[in-house]
């Protein structure tokens, strides 16, 4: 399964797609980050890179899944041994690029952003926020690749209008029902974050686990 993953990975660098995201995140970053934050709003620019950077990984997860034809799929399950497996492979994948662009973000907001060092616990939290953008954007990008979508216009469209629906849904009460990036964003400024962590983080990754979860459902399902 890692060799079929990183297989996959290199097939997607190979393929040139991966400066598709790549250059979309440095031109957002740049932007994002042309002047330093003053001392103090460390936590407010390490959250609004974390959510700004989620359509661009779910960008890059499924340019990464659509990236292998359909046929080459198949096979890829023979040789592995199962679809369970391949479907994992395609995942662990996926998740892996997005934790690079992630990463590539955070370090933009800690180099280029502000203007103070965060505290211990400012880090920690925007660190767990980024890799909740990563999972994030992994499983927006798999219910929006060509395995859950076969037409490019609907997969698009599915994956902007995915990413609207969770800002317009998590800056209303009912918050809980996605992940709530909009209350990440709110909490950072008011500065309550770290306070809410527990709570925002819990409800984040049970959504992310349920998108991955229904991916590999449909997958399997076929």
């Amino acid at each position: 399964m890692i060799a079929l993953a990183t297989f996959r990975l290199a097939a997607y660098v190979r393929s040139h797609r991966v400066y598709q995201a790549l250059l979309l995140a440095l031109a957002m970053l740049a932007i994002l980050n042309g002047s330093r934050a003053p001392r103090g709003a460390e936590v407010g620019v390490l959250t609004d890179t974390a959510v700004l950077m989620i359509p661009i990984l779910a960008w890059a997860a499924r340019s990464l899944l659509d990236t292998e034809p359909d046929q080459q799929r198949e096979l890829s399950a023979v040789a592995v041994g199962s679809r369970a497996r391949e479907v994992a492979a395609g995942l662990v994948a996926a998740f892996t690029t997005c934790a690079a662009l992630a990463g590539i973000g955070l370090a933009a907001a800690l180099l280029l952003g502000m203007s103070g060092t965060p505290r211990a616990g400012v880090l920690s939290a925007g660190l767990a926020l980024h890799a909740l953008a990563a999972l994030a954007g992994t499983g927006l990008g798999a219910l929006t690749s060509r395995a859950i979508l076969p037409s490019p216009a609907l997969s698009i469209m599915g994956l902007v209008l995915g990413f609207l629906l969770m800002l317009l849904l998590s800056a209303s009460p009912l918050y809980w029902l996605t992940v709530p990036v909009v209350v990440w964003m709110r909490a950072a400024n008011d500065g309550d974050l770290l306070a809410r962590f527990p709570e925002l983080a819990a409800v984040s990754l049970t959504w992310c686990l349920l998108a991955l979860a229904f991916y590999v459902w449909r997958r399997l399902g076929r």
